[in-house]
């Protein structure tokens, strides 16, 4: 079989190791300056690949989908797909895949370092040590909280929901959940979790609140300013699934007014940009799309992305082929 036949593109810079895979066996368009492609660019690319591998930061929709008269398979570079338009996709008999389970760990691990860093205020005595405002230790300086004991609500109990759910509960705090389908007992009992059907419940009793449910129509601010306002005033909301998620405006107007605890944010409704507000906002953790990245987490995500095009072009199906538009 001639595989390097077939054309892929990859709009992003992947990690070395990986595009030299790919090189080998394919003919490959990298993106050397790692600039993201405008959408007329991106548009015009496509019009002779067999295989396109995009992030989750490019849009890909119906149009550049009907452009790319020759594509067979999307291998998308990340686990979420809202990024692309799966009818059109289904409709022109093109295959999508994801990168799951891979990016799962180091996602959780940042969860756990935004409640840390903000329920003890991490970032507040940090400036005020670099600052010169430090005068040495006080029995009132910088007064954080325990996190041992507190109410946390998971937001969506997959694959990363139950890492975090595993993570804080070795820290003592209480597991509450909320799920469109209820865990099995054996797992509910080692988190020690409690299944909330009714959403606004659990916010109601919630001292921290974590989002990881996937961004579909149906999720769109899911988190609404009506639901922010049930949240307890000492309510910390930690979103690292996708921004649209939450009403951002609504949760920077609270922030602002001091009316909840404060956020950690990974994702933002309109990324790249952040709203000002929230950049001026107090007792937040604001950081730019990186709960997967470290090294191991790329490579392996580049390696789910090998295997899927592998096995596709063998006339196998590939083992992340996206069947549904959600998925738990």
């Amino acid at each position: 079989m001639n595989l390097k036949k077939n054309i892929i593109l990859l709009t992003r810079k992947l990690p070395q190791k990986i595009e030299e895979k790919l090189q080998k066996k394919y003919t490959v368009i990298v993106n050397k300056s790692d600039k993201k492609y405008t959408y007329t660019e991106l548009k015009k690319r496509v019009s002779d690949i067999d295989i396109l591998v995009p992030c989750i930061s490019d849009t890909i929709d119906a149009s550049i989908i009907k452009a790319a008269k020759k594509l067979k398979l999307i291998s998308n570079f990340g686990n979420g797909v809202d990024n692309l338009d799966l009818i059109t996709a289904k409709e022109n008999n093109i295959i999508v895949t994801n990168t799951p389970d891979v990016l799962t760990e180091d996602t959780a691990d940042l969860v756990l370092t935004m409640i840390l860093m903000i329920s003890r205020k991490v970032l507040e005595a940090q400036k005020d040590l670099v600052n010169g405002n430090w005068s040495g230790w006080g029995p009132s300086e910088t007064m954080g909280t325990r996190v041992r004991g507190k109410q946390v609500g998971i937001i969506g109990m997959g694959r990363i929901g139950s890492a975090v759910a595993k993570r804080l509960h070795t820290l003592g705090m209480k597991i509450n959940y909320h799920n469109r389908k209820r865990l099995p007992k054996g797992l509910e009992k080692a988190y020690g979790a409690i299944f909330y059907q009714d959403l606004n419940s659990m916010l109601a009793i919630s001292d921290f609140v974590t989002i990881h449910c996937p961004y579909t129509p149906e999720t769109f601010h899911l988190l609404s300013k009506k639901r922010l306002k049930m949240l307890r005033k000492n309510c910390i909301v930690i979103n690292t699934s996708r921004g649209e998620i939450v009403d951002e405006q609504a949760l920077a107007t609270m922030l602002n007014k001091g009316s909840i605890g404060g956020a950690g944010l990974d994702v933002f409704e309109h990324e790249p940009q952040v709203s000002q507000r929230l950049l001026e906002s107090k007792n937040v953790v604001l950081l730019p799309h990186i709960s997967s990245a470290t090294e191991e987490s790329r490579i392996d995500m580049g390696e789910r992305v090998i295997k899927n095009i592998s096995t596709f072009l063998y006339g196998k199906t590939p083992p992340d082929i996206i069947k549904k538009n959600v998925y738990d």
